[in-house]
């Protein structure tokens, strides 16, 4: 039960409270336009464990208990909060899912500030930050378990981890617009009851046989249309909506419109608000999608003219593929054809690889970015995907969707030198090549009879030669790739399927996965055969494997509608990093160095050794030792590199990619403490060789901030920002940073020394946070 408060009753309170006598009268006045007055009965949970965070609460009446299960499954109490005492800022500060629960010991009265106040009004006042820091710091104390622990207990009891579940503060609808060349399909989202969703396609844009076919709760309705274009097609769709369909009242419910974008090119790292400048950069980027693109943006422009009120944003399948690194996404042409054309791998179909692989995260109950994942998305077209801790580090489709897996009609990889004797044996044109590689080819080329995977398997099962040829090799590319990408990433924790064939094919992912036991890949054929793919998440694993095998419903759609919904959110950010454009970020050069266990300090430098102190690091508690060792690896060695202190719980090395060479070892980027699947490495001491079976990282960028600075600028824990850097040579922008935010921290930012190299930038130097970027 809950009720609204008045200025008047909260300046009684703000008398007795201290963070809201920081507020000021104004600050009172914002509060009581939205802030609630709620009751909860004993033992009533006000916040539950792994929950996202939604306010901030101020206890005014009662008693409750801040508490957690601990592994024996008792409960563990943290804290008893009384009168004046305020919860739930943890999570709201850090980013982080609620890590405690909040249970009423008596009846209880609390304020509830919800999360939008508590940024506008809360985060812009530094007396109450800086009350809500201390209160951080000394709650993190008492938790007592590591940040990476917590985090992964909260996600697994969460029921909607990553956002899938399109909730908002406020009801909402949502209109999501993927334009072809020839149709339109749409989906209409209602944040409030997901049983008003409404999904729908228009058919054979602008031909004298135009229909819309629209599935809704009054169920399922075709309309013939007149001819027309896109525009035409989504002004019938709306409509539609606002008529037959019932779904809106006038279109000015829409309140935000989602658009499938193809190609972002390079410059689209993201979704992005739709504006002007936003639609000349994709036009320019046709070049690279001409069949895609255009039509992309006769949807956006539809849309802004029919609905004007609705902000626009464009989702890219690029974007996702945007963190391969250059030696997976370059060519082997003169590096020029790059530099000054683009001509590199770029991958498509990123909204369905990264939804499936947050489902399978959230179905596994573990960290999305802890994972290692193979991704097959199979249907007409096809690409596998490599996810290495939540970046996708390779994928099979390269400049265009042509290149990788044999499709539907699509050839897949193909050597060069076929296309250049087919022009001179058989004189195509280009025209003619792009017929014979993208429409002629794949399933319906090798088979001679279809593209669809259906009638190839019954044909083949029938004893068709050609149909059993076409289904064989579609099966190899698809096990050859996984095999590749286990060894790209040094490991897999799930291989996923999805798509039409990766959900419907039984036959395929038993061919596909047959022979990748060495790998840890085993399929239970009963489970496979019974799998449900086109309606939940199904696990095929034969029992014991290593390897976990998924089969996931795939959900673009949903997928752009997350992100638009998380764009908009950003928004808020973005306003808030421009007021802080004066801000900077120290920036600071971190060489190679290494973290001990106190066993290999021992094993090192000899028993009972103790790591010496020569000088403090700007982070509270660390510090570079006197105690330096080799590093050795198959190729040759790193000599004198310097131990940092105190000693952790397992020994990680920081190298620079310059030095992978130099070892002869292929360390994965990661973040510090990450090191599942990473290579080892010889450390050389004065008491001899001690060989470290894991642990060698390219440390991600990050930024080290504490809670203050992440609310000054509107940033959580692991979101992920652009950097501008100054101070160098010449300037740079620095993507992919990740924000780590902890009371213990102070603010700076820690580049390797490549990436100083880069910008010719040393340590005391800045940034300036320029825009934030996606996070999961």
């Amino acid at each position: 039960m809950s009720a609204g408060m008045d200025v008047a009753a909260l300046r009684a309170l703000a008398a007795k409270v201290p963070l809201l006598r920081e507020l000021g009268e104004e600050g009172l006045g914002a509060l009581a336009g939205g802030a609630r007055l709620a009751t909860f009965e004993p033992n009533e949970a006000v916040i539950e464990f792994g929950e996202e965070a939604s306010f901030l609460g101020v206890l005014l009446e009662g008693e409750a208990e801040v508490s957690c299960a601990d592994d024996a499954g008792d409960r563990r109490r943290l804290a008893t909060l009384g009168p004046g005492d305020v919860f739930g800022e943890m999570a709201l500060m850090t980013g982080d899912k609620t890590t405690a629960d909040v249970i009423g010991l008596t009846r209880c009265q609390a304020l509830l500030i919800p999360q939008g106040l508590f940024s506008a009004v809360i985060a812009s006042r530094p007396g109450a930050i800086r009350l809500l820091s201390k209160l951080v710091a000394e709650r993190s104390m008492t938790l007592g378990e590591s940040r990476r622990e917590r985090r992964a207990a909260a996600l697994a009891g969460s029921d909607d981890p990553y956002g899938l579940g399109l909730r908002t503060d406020a009801p909402m609808k949502l209109l999501v617009v993927n334009c072809g060349s020839s149709s339109l399909k749409y989906n209409l989202y209602d944040t409030a009851d997901g049983a008003r969703n409404v999904r729908g396609s228009v058919e054979r844009v602008g031909t004298e046989k135009a229909s819309h076919r629209c599935v809704g709760p009054k169920g399922e309705s075709v309309a013939a249309l007149p001819k027309g274009g896109h525009a035409e097609a989504l002004a019938a769709v709306l409509d539609a909506l606002a008529g037959p369909a019932g779904a809106i009242r006038d279109r000015r419910e829409i309140r935000a419109v989602g658009h499938r974008v193809v190609h972002g090119g390079e410059k689209f790292r993201g979704p992005v608000v739709v504006t002007d400048e936003v639609v000349r950069e994709i036009s320019a980027l046709s070049c690279l999608a001409p069949l895609h693109n255009p039509v992309n943006l006769a949807g956006i422009a539809a849309a802004r003219r029919l609905l004007p009120d609705a902000p626009q944003v464009a989702v890219f399948d690029t974007s996702f593929h945007h963190t391969l690194a250059p030696y997976a996404y370059l060519y082997g042409l003169p590096l020029e054809h790059y530099e000054e054309k683009k001509i590199r791998r770029y991958g498509f179909h990123g909204m369905s690889h990264s939804f499936v692989a947050l489902k399978a995260a959230q179905h596994l109950k573990r960290p999305f970015n802890e994972l290692e994942i193979v991704s097959c998305h199979l249907g007409n077209g096809a690409s596998l995907c490599a996810i290495d801790h939540g970046r996708s580090v390779d994928t099979t489709m390269g400049l265009t969707p042509s290149e990788g897996l044999i499709m539907g009609t699509r050839c897949g990889d193909l050597d060069a030198g076929v296309v250049a004797h087919l022009m001179r044996t058989e004189k195509l044109s280009p025209e003619d090549l792009d017929n014979l590689i993208n429409r002629r080819s794949g399933l319906l080329g090798m088979s001679g009879l279809s593209n669809d995977m259906r009638e190839i398997e019954a044909a083949a099962q029938a004893g068709n030669h050609r149909a059993l040829l076409a289904f064989k090799t579609f099966c190899y590319r698809v096990r050859k790739y996984i095999g590749a990408y286990w060894a790209a990433m040094q490991g897999l924790d799930a291989v996923v399927f999805t798509g039409g064939i990766g959900q419907g094919s039984a036959g395929v992912r038993s061919l596909a996965c047959q022979g990748l036991g060495a790998l840890g890949i085993r399929i239970d054929e009963e489970k496979n055969r019974r799998a449900r793919g086109f309606k939940e998440v199904c696990d095929i694993s034969a029992e014991g494997a290593a390897v976990r095998t998924l089969v996931v419903p795939t959900d673009e759609e949903l997928m752009i509608a997350r992100e638009t919904l998380r764009t908009l959110g950003r928004e808020y950010v973005a306003r808030l990093i421009e007021t802080q454009r004066d801000v900077t970020v120290p920036i600071e050069i971190s060489a190679h160095h290494v973290h001990l266990t106190q066993e290999h300090v021992e094993a090192l430098f000899g028993p009972g050794h103790q790591l010496t102190r020569e000088s403090d690091l700007s982070q509270p508690g660390q510090f570079a030792c006197k105690e330096k060792v080799d590093l050795v690896g198959p190729k040759g060695r790193v000599e004198r590199v310097r131990v940092l202190g105190p000693v952790r719980k397992a020994t990680q090395v920081e190298i620079a990619m310059t030095e992978q060479f130099k070892l002869g070892i292929h360390p994965p980027v990661r973040e510090s403490g990450d090191l599942d699947g990473t290579p080892g490495v010889t450390l050389e001491g004065p008491r001899g060789p001690l060989a470290v079976e894991r642990g060698v990282i390219c440390a991600l960028r990050h930024i080290h901030m504490p809670p203050d600075d992440a609310l000054r600028f509107g940033l959580k824990d692991r979101d992920k920002v652009v950097v501008r850097v100054r101070g160098g040579e010449r300037d740079l922008s620095f993507g992919d940073v990740l924000i780590r935010v902890h009371p213990d921290y102070r603010l700076a930012m820690h580049l390797d020394t490549d990436e100083g190299n880069a910008a010719s930038l040393t340590t005391g130097m800045t940034g300036a946070i320029a825009v934030s970027q996606t996070q999961d």
